[in-house]
C-alpha cells in the first residue's frame, strides 16, 4: 500500500498524563485519527541528547503519520537533572506497556504498537525494542494486575546515536583537532545523562549485537541525512550491519543534502515529506 492509497483522517489532540513520580506528572501527548480502526499506535520519542526538549518536538511527522490513519502516542519522559540512564527507558517501557492496556479505547489493539524515535530518542527506540523484557526497563508496574509486555512490532529510527560511545570518543577528538562544535553541545549532555563511559558501552545497541546478545529483532526503518555531522556514518554502517548479521531486517534510506534534524528543523520541505512518506508507509506494511 503506498501513501497515495491510503485514506487520511481528521484527528483529535490530547495530553493524557501515563505516569507520575512523586508530584510531577509525565505527560503523553496523543494523536487520534477520527474512524473506527484498529489503527497501528506508535509511541514517539524526541531527541534532545538525551537531556532536552519534550512531547511537542515531533509534531511535524506525528501530525501528517495520525492523519494517515495512525494512533501516536509522543512522551515525555524523565531527563537529567531528574534523572539519567536507564529512567528513561523505564518511563518509556511502562508507557509503551500502559498504552497497550488502553490501545482499544483509543481505537488499536495491543498486538499493533511500534516505536518512532529521533537523534537519542533514536537510541532509545532501538534499545527499547531489542531489549523488551530488561527487568531495568520494566521495574514500573502497571497499576492492579494488568499484565502487558513491552515488546514492539516495528521501529523506526530517525538519524539516531545508534552508538553513544562512538559518538561520545567521535566528538572528543574532533574537539580535539580544534573544531568543537559537536563537542560543546553534545559530550555535557552525554556526561549528564550516562554518567560514564561503561554505562554508554552497556546502553549501546551497536555494541549489544556485536557482544551476541541475546535481543528482538523487529523490522528497523532507518533515516539518515548524507550530510549529517552529528551522527557518524561508520556508526552506522555497524549497527547496519550487526543487525542484518543477526537477522534482522532493516530498511536504510540516505536523504541526500540534509543533515541532522531535517524534518524536525523544516517538516515541509520537499525532502522531509518524502521522509515522512516513507515512515508512513513503513508503519502501515510492518502493523497490519
Amino acid at each position: 500500500m503506498t501513501t497515495t492509497e491510503l485514506t487520511r483522517y481528521e484527528i483529535d489532540i490530547e495530553d493524557v498524563e501515563y505516569l507520575r513520580h512523586g508530584n510531577k506528572p509525565l505527560l503523553a501527548r496523543v494523536y487520534k485519527p477520527r474512524g473506527k480502526g484498529p489503527f497501528p499506535l506508535v509511541i514517539d520519542l524526541h531527541g534532545g541528547a538525551w537531556c532536552k526538549k519534550d512531547r511537542m518536538t515531533d509534531v511535524g511527522t506525528d501530525e501528517p503519520l495520525a492523519k494517515s490513519g495512525v494512533v501516536v502516542a509522543a512522551l515525555d519522559f524523565r531527563m537529567p537533572p531528574d534523572a539519567g540512564y536507564p529512567a528513561s527507558l523505564a518511563d518509556v517501557n511502562y508507557a509503551i506497556r500502559w498504552f497497550k492496556a488502553r490501545a482499544t479505547e483509543l481505537g488499536s489493539r495491543p498486538d499493533r504498537v511500534g516505536i518512532l524515535g529521533v537523534s537519542s530518542g533514536g537510541h532509545q527506540a532501538a534499545l527499547l525494542a531489542m531489549r523488551p523484557e530488561d527487568p531495568r526497563y520494566g521495574a514500573i508496574p502497571l497499576p492492579g494486575k494488568m499484565a502487558y509486555d513491552a515488546a514492539v512490532r516495528c521501529a523506526v529510527l530517525c538519524w539516531p546515536v545508534i552508538d553513544p560511545l562512538g559518538r561520545y570518543h567521535y566528538a572528543t577528538k574532533l574537539k580535539a583537532e580544534g573544531d568543537s562544535r559537536l563537542a560543546d553541545s553534545a559530550l555535557p549532555s552525554h556526561d549528564q545523562y550516562w554518567g560514564s563511559e561503561a554505562a554508554m558501552a552497556e546502553g549501546n545497541p551497536t555494541m549489544a549485537l556485536e557482544r551476541a546478545e541475546k535481543v528482538n529483532l523487529p523490522p528497523v526503518l532507518y533515516l539518515q541525512g548524507t550530510d549529517d555531522g552529528a551522527h557518524p556514518r561508520p556508526n552506522l554502517d555497524r549497527f547496519v550491519a550487526a543487525y542484518r548479521k543477526a537477522g534482522g531486517r532493516l530498511d536504510l534510506h540516505f536523504f541526500k543534502g540534509v543533515g541532522e534534524a531535517f524534518i524536525t528543523n523544516d517538516p515541509i520541505s520537499p525532502t522531509s515529506l518524502e521522509a515522512i512518506d516513507k515512515i508512513i508507509e513503513f508503519v502501515h506494511r510492518e502493523i497490519r
